[in-house]
């Protein structure tokens, strides 16, 4: 294999002597050599922005491989790049006399399986000349593929003989990162003469330049996959973030993964509206993503609230639901009831009074049903629902009047505190839980602005923290208004409420449907609770109607 270690070139500069000659014998030289090499730095130099700069990958990558041919005049060029299994994935193909364009910016898929670096056996794949490159790290300069010696080019032949083409010189050149690791490989094929577009081999010249370049180009491809890596992790971050809110309360699972959803839809039909007050809305690739972070985050100060408020199914509900010890005092009084009407039906018998054995039964019948009745509108009350009557909570207090005995001690059957909680007027929550709950938001915005956020995300505490603002300022944690509420939390807002209503894995309350959500959020549109305009494009252009055949039951989509 006598052509894998071609020599270097000696470093593409004049020594002084030869610098002497030239400025001496033929000064036209050395202002061409010297034009040639303002030329070549310029372009290194606007090659090496141009690639610093690029985000988009496949275009990155053609860009590599056009300046590459640019640089060595060559007809066609590959540009492989490692795997993590060990393989040279092709990643943009290009032939000019072919009129041969795949992979990169082409739009057209490339065929090709990788080339493995090493074989089914364990050993290197030193005949193939990509991977010998793609593992040794040597460049590889080939005069002519059909003298050569040491590397398979029956592949090559193949596709020769396909196409009446004739692949001849080759330079094949590894990329390394900063660690010296080879991510890639650039092979280019048939150098051309730059006068007569005969086909040439790859002069050492431009070996170097095309070594040059690769250089820039693997620092560069690394930088990008290091910021796609690191945004690939903090995506996670934020994801697993969200599911461990969710896992927290077996009621709300679900609920920080589907808001980002909704927001997104929200979002994308406010870039495609061109008309009314939301037209010069517009979210670019960096506005969007800061946007759906702060959705994803917005329950992020859920972490602290305490896990038997946020699971509150019943009114009596802490550590446990209470409504099992109220139940239990219950049953003492129902015991308590019966030891007495059996003493009195004993001291009855002792006395021969068998007439007024009938009424005591009658008495003992009665204050049982009583008992019964009491306890099972105690039950059905604990069960949070829509709205609690006055006459109820007046029913609640009187019954918690009655006595039951604890040991020695006479006590209410129901404590102050359990009166307090029974008599929530609308769902589980008493004002207390409701602020612990409310308070998720301070905790929200406390823990996100502790965080390094970069330029690009750095509105995701205040907007993941004002999802719950209302356009009239009564909405908290801040007390926003319009004025000082950019859209952003407003879209959020949308989302999270609609999700909220629609939510069948509530402890408090079933699923509403798709009508009595919208109807619910008109209603907080007109109390300026909700953005008007971005409740009117959501029902208007049924934004909502995606989300709920994906997330909602059939029964809950009665909005044709």
């Amino acid at each position: 294999m006598t052509q894998k270690n071609s020599a270097k070139a000696k470093p593409n500069v004049y020594s002084m002597s030869e610098v002497n000659i030239l400025m001496k014998d033929t000064p036209k030289k050395i202002q061409s050599y010297v034009n040639d090499l303002e030329e070549q730095i310029s372009r290194m130099s606007q090659i090496g922005f141009a690639l610093s700069k690029e985000k988009n990958m496949d275009i990155l990558l053609e860009m590599i491989l056009l300046e590459a041919k640019r640089i060595a005049n060559s007809d066609g060029g590959t540009l492989y790049m490692r795997t993590n299994d060990n393989r040279l994935a092709f990643k943009i193909m290009k032939t000019d006399s072919l009129d041969f364009h795949m992979g990169g910016t082409s739009g057209v898929d490339i065929p090709f399986y990788p080339i493995k670096l090493y074989l089914d056996d364990g050993k290197p794949n030193n005949n193939m000349i990509a991977a010998y490159v793609g593992l040794s790290g040597e460049t590889v300069n080939i005069p002519d593929a059909y003298k050569a010696e040491g590397f398979d080019f029956s592949g090559t032949r193949a596709f020769d003989e396909k196409t009446g083409y004739r692949s001849q010189s080759f330079l094949t050149v590894p990329l390394r990162d900063h660690e010296n690791e080879i991510i890639g490989v650039l092979q280019l094929l048939n150098a051309q003469d730059r006068k007569t577009g005969d086909v040439i081999a790859f002069t050492e010249k431009v070996q170097d330049l095309v070594e040059a370049l690769s250089s820039q180009a693997a620092v560069a491809i690394t930088n990008k996959n290091l910021i796609k890596d690191l945004e690939e992790l903090f995506d996670s971050f934020i994801q697993v973030l969200a599911a461990a809110i969710d896992a927290k309360s077996k009621y709300t699972g679900g609920h920080c993964q589907r808001i980002p959803v909704l927001t997104e839809t929200i979002a994308n039909a406010i870039n495609e509206c061109k008309t009314g007050a939301l037209a010069d809305v517009y979210f670019d690739e960096d506005g969007m993503r800061e946007l759906l972070v702060a959705a994803w985050l917005h329950d992020t100060g859920k972490v602290a609230t305490p896990p038997h408020i946020v699971d509150k199914s019943t009114k009596l509900e802490t550590i446990l639901d209470r409504i099992h010890l109220v139940n239990t005092r219950f049953e003492i009084i129902r015991r308590d009831e019966e030891i007495k009407f059996l003493k009195k039906q004993l001291k009855l018998e002792q006395a021969g009074k068998t007439d007024e054995m009938k009424e005591l039964r009658k008495l003992y019948r009665s204050n049982l049903k009583q008992i019964a009745d009491d306890q099972d509108f105690i039950n059905s009350v604990n069960i949070g629902g829509e709205y609690l009557s006055p006459e109820k909570a007046k029913r609640i207090k009187s019954i918690a009047k009655r006595k039951w005995k604890d040991g020695k001690e006479r006590k209410p059957i129901i404590s102050d505190d359990e009166v307090y909680n029974l008599s929530i007027s609308r769902g589980t929550l008493t004002a207390e839980d409701r602020q612990i709950i409310n308070d998720h938001t301070i905790h929200t915005i406390n823990m996100l602005e502790k965080l390094p956020w970069p330029k690009k995300l750095s509105n995701v505490p205040g907007w993941a923290a004002a999802h719950h603002e209302k356009l009239d300022g009564t909405g908290y944690p801040q007390g926003l208004t319009a004025e000082d509420l950019p859209i952003q939390p407003r879209i959020v807002a949308i989302a999270d409420v609609f999700e909220a209503l629609t939510a069948s894995d509530r402890p408090y309350k079933k699923g509403k449907t798709v009508s009595e959500s919208l109807r619910i959020m008109g209603f907080m549109r007109n109390d300026s609770h909700l953005d008007p305009f971005l409740y009117d494009l959501f029902t208007k252009e049924r934004i909502w109607e995606s989300y709920a055949k994906e997330y909602l039951a059939e029964h809950q989509l009665d909005v044709d």
